[in-house]
């Protein structure tokens, strides 16, 4: 079998959830015996970042317009490397790149897949242009997919705005490699970031305002003002468009001390970060399943999420607690929390127990493969609409 994945972006700091889903999804197919090929744009793969792909094939368009991701290509060319796949999957929605391979793989009769990631509805800038994609070709290429893949069941609804049914839909949750975050040496996090000895409060992802981490500032600084909290934030990640907004915040809180911001981390600082740390919060605002959920579970810390993480589940099982989208719901979520600190411990061991045993790259990637097998086992693939 050979597959063909087609991601807008393979951006290993800026690509967020979606990128590291495409690329240890293709690493775990090469594993198991697949060819596998990743088509992206060649957006943030510098020298600095380097992404190994252990056997997958990565091939780079170059970037004309890197806003929009818009790559120069020739139809030939895409053409070639579409023939050679028995199989393609479509990551994310808005995208160029996507468009292209859709209506060539359409013409040649190639079956697809798509899994937009929760970039199905219409959230955050340019939503004219978006409308203008979705009436142009977008609403096709999920509607013409062999078969959609939600990656938790609250993006199910998304699936079924764009008419497509039940029974085309097939839900892969997000998963985890448990080897990068295994680093077991010594934890240097707190000197390597000049943080202190304060107990800290930590967010990873991007500074974006999808991800909510204006609110958790706000939500911090109001906690700060109850009196008698110990604890600091830390901010992980790279800017992405909010880190002047939220410095100009902080100075003007008066909490500079407390507040930290130290960038992209990798995986060896990223599960140092999540050791030395109490508790991680993710605020975000849209999200179809947080994938540092994960992150956090194999590094056994607790986690403080809102209800727009399509990962509720986390609470049942006692891993950590869900809250509103709000300023107020987080600051409720991190009285409950760190008022009883001695609850935090059992929540991260409860939570490694649910991630190990449900979430890892091993147990997922035999979905794909019996997903690609049904899918190749029913060509001509005459029930899909045109």
């Amino acid at each position: 079998m050979k597959v063909l994945n087609v991601n807008m972006s393979c951006d290993p700091v800026q690509g967020g959830g979606s990128v590291e889903r495409t690329l240890q999804m293709s690493r775990y197919l090469a594993r198991s015996g697949i060819e596998c090929t990743v088509l992206t744009t060649d957006v943030g793969l510098t020298g600095d970042h380097p992404v190994d792909l252990e056997g997958v094939s990565l091939i780079k368009l170059k970037t004309m317009l890197q806003r929009y991701y818009l790559p120069r290509f020739s139809c030939k060319g895409i053409g070639r490397i579409v023939e050679r796949a028995d199989i393609i999957q479509l990551m994310n929605h808005w995208t160029f790149l996507n468009a292209v391979v859709y209506v060539i793989a359409r013409r040649r009769n190639k079956p697809y897949v798509v899994c937009p990631a929760g970039s199905l509805p219409y959230y955050g800038r340019s939503r004219t242009l978006k409308r203008i994609y979705n009436t142009v070709i977008g609403r096709r290429i999920v509607r013409n997919a062999h078969r959609c893949i939600a990656i938790s069941p609250d993006e199910i609804d998304h699936f079924r705005s764009y008419g497509v049914e039940d029974d085309r839909i097939s839900t892969i949750p997000n998963a985890i490699r448990p080897e990068d975050l295994a680093h077991e040496g010594a934890n240097t996090f707190r000197d390597d970031f000049g943080i202190g000895e304060a107990p800290f409060i930590l967010f990873v992802g991007r500074l974006n305002a999808i991800k909510g981490p204006d609110l958790l500032l706000k939500a911090f600084q109001n906690r700060l003002g109850c009196g008698n909290f110990k604890y600091d934030l830390v901010f992980a990640g790279p800017d992405g468009g909010m880190l002047t907004e939220l410095k100009g915040m902080v100075a003007d809180m008066g909490v500079a001390g407390r507040v930290h911001f130290v960038g992209y981390l990798g995986n060896r600082d990223k599960s140092n970060a999540y050791r030395a740390s109490d508790l991680l919060v993710i605020p975000s605002r849209q999200e179809a399943m947080s994938i540092v959920v994960l992150e956090a579970g194999m590094t056994k810390t607790p986690v403080l999420l809102t209800d727009r993480c399509g990962f509720d589940a986390v609470e049942s099982i006692g891993g950590g607690k869900v809250v509103p989208a709000t300023v107020e719901g987080l600051e409720a979520g991190l009285a409950k929390l760190l008022d009883r600190p001695e609850v935090l411990r059992p929540m991260g061991i409860r939570l490694y127990r649910y991630v190990s045993e449900n979430f890892t790259w091993d147990t997922m990637i035999k979905k794909y493969l019996s997903l690609y097998e049904t899918i190749l086992g029913d060509a001509p693939w005459k029930g899909v609409p045109r």
